[in-house]
């Protein structure tokens, strides 16, 4: 099959009719994610994301659906609950963000969908809304670091967890004064463009300093690669797998880790480190997969010693990205 951008929106509006049909009390489904951009594809592959809204409590959060190697869909599943309050979705940086900037109507019941988007989109540049989604996601950042600096977790993965999370909420809290928070795969390549938005270029790479070594080159990573993979195929066989660990998930990974060390050696570290570290995390303390990770971390300054050095630059981050958004609170008079 060839997979083209109107091939992979046609797959979307199939499966949306679909669990139409399967979900009677559904209010709506919409698309969300890459598949907007002009460029879905990342190593050959992609997924399709795709909210589902529900007229009562859906049976589970999220679910993740084998197409091909190549697609996959990523499906989440809210109550319409989450929706009734359009002033709280204007300062939600997530489910808020994504359905204003980035969302479109695949199936829609009552003209729910455009009622909730335009009701959620009113006012949801005003300043005040604004600067409030960024401060939530910057907030959750420094109580990260907070956790870290105060109660180190004895957890050598959760630790690390918890410390990329913090990194991927400080900078969103750049991003989203722009537009809706960055996921994974384009993390690191799209930040940059958001920290130049907001006239602060260098944080960009002030964030690579927070998890990559100086001079870090893509063979430094590529020896890494078959550790990483075997960790995430491990962890796609534990029972009640976490759907970001999912099977079907193994090749979206690995294809776009490929293609972006090619150009992007960081990129592809982020990408690498966060479902390596997921994966160690999900497995038994003493699974053999430990070990190689374990070693990586060291390699790359995220432990011991070394670590407590980047908690402290965390810290200095953190003050620089609570410092440009209060002055872009003050320029715009928040």
């Amino acid at each position: 099959m060839r997979i083209t951008r109107e091939a992979l929106h046609a797959i979307a509006h199939d499966s949306a009719e679909k669990y139409a049909r399967r979900y009677r009390g559904l209010a709506c489904i919409y698309l969300t994610g890459s598949l907007l951009s002009d460029s879905p594809l990342l190593g050959g592959t992609t997924d399709i994301d795709l909210v589902c809204v529900h007229t009562s409590t859906p049976a589970y959060p999220r679910e993740v659906v084998h197409l091909s190697d190549e697609v996959h869909l990523d499906i989440a599943h809210y109550s319409q609950t989450v929706f009734h309050q359009p002033r709280h979705l204007r300062v939600d940086p997530w489910v808020g963000s994504h359905l204003v900037n980035n969302a479109a109507a695949l199936y829609d019941t009552q003209h729910w969908f455009e009622f909730t988007q335009a009701s959620a989109g009113a006012q949801f540049n005003q300043p005040e809304n604004v600067v409030t989604r960024a401060r939530k996601l910057a907030e959750n950042a420094r109580q990260s670091w907070m956790s870290l600096h105060l109660q180190p977790d004895p957890s050598a993965p959760a630790r690390l967890l918890i410390y990329l999370s913090a990194l991927e909420n400080a900078a969103n809290s750049i991003t989203v004064i722009h537009a809706a928070p960055l996921t994974e795969r384009r993390f690191i390549l799209q930040f940059p463009e958001y920290a130049q938005a907001v006239g602060r270029p260098g944080m960009a790479a002030g964030l690579l300093d927070l998890f990559t070594p100086d001079g870090y080159s893509a063979q430094d990573l590529t020896k890494w690669f078959e550790p990483w993979k075997e960790s995430l195929q491990a962890a796609s066989q534990i029972e009640e797998v976490p759907p970001r660990l999912a099977p079907t998930r193994l090749l979206y990974y690995e294809r776009a880790a490929a293609a972006l060390n090619e150009e992007n050696t960081p990129a592809a570290l982020w990408l690498v480190l966060r479902t390596w570290t997921r994966a160690v995390n999900a497995l038994p303390p003493d699974a053999r997969q430990q070990t190689p990770w374990v070693d990586a971390c060291h390699e790359l300054g995220l432990s011991d010693k070394p670590f407590d050095e980047r908690l402290a630059l965390l810290d200095s981050y953190l003050d620089g990205v609570e410092e440009t958004l209060d002055e872009w609170a003050k320029k715009y008079g928040v």
